[in-house]
């Protein structure tokens, strides 16, 4: 993006920099242009929190408005992405509690028996298959793994953020381990 007066001119290696202060002024092509640097990823990010990737796209909208709204508040300090990574994770755990999925997570077991993944089979299992066995994972499990092997937030803050005991969190992350190492050894 080339600055020239008060039109932006829009090329594909803009620094981020001059995006963010473009999009603090409301300017049209420079969200336009962050928008479409950070769909992709924040989809991602939406999808692996609620499972559902119409939900996730629904979510990402969402939180673009937020982004746009909040961005003055960036304070240009750490990574602009990991800043705006925390808006989506935020809309989707919001979402998550307003629809209550989260309420009866404790209670669900499905991970009978302790199975340990062998070298051979991370090996054997593309990136794809492990997201895919990921978005399967029951909701309480799969946030709570998210959340802590993830976006590397410590088991006291989703506790607070979650609402739940920390010792909760540790055990829905124990759990939702033996879920995901169990699925895995099945697709062997």
């Amino acid at each position: 993006m080339q600055h020239s007066g008060s039109k932006f001119h829009l090329t594909k290696d803009i620094p981020e920099s001059t995006l963010v202060a473009a999009c603090v002024k409301k300017n049209p092509a420079a969200q336009c242009a962050l928008y479409e640097r950070l769909y992709a990823k924040m989809l991602a990010v939406c999808t692996r929190y609620v499972g559902s990737r119409e939900t996730a796209r629904d979510l990402v909208q969402d939180g673009f408005v937020v982004l746009f709204d909040k961005i003055g508040m960036y304070a240009g300090t750490g990574s602009f992405e990991g800043w705006a990574r925390k808006i989506f994770v935020n809309i989707s755990l919001s979402y998550l509690r307003k629809n209550d999925v989260l309420r009866y997570s404790e209670q669900v077991d499905v991970t009978a028996g302790k199975t340990t993944i062998s070298g051979n089979i991370i090996e054997s299992i593309s990136a794809r298959d492990i997201m895919d066995c990921i978005e399967e994972m029951p909701t309480g499990f799969r946030t709570i793994f998210n959340m802590y092997a993830v976006e590397g937030y410590a088991h006291h803050e989703i506790a607070e953020m979650l609402n739940i005991s920390e010792s909760t969190s540790r055990s829905q992350y124990s759990r939702a381990r033996n879920w995901l190492q169990n699925k895995l050894d099945k697709h062997r």
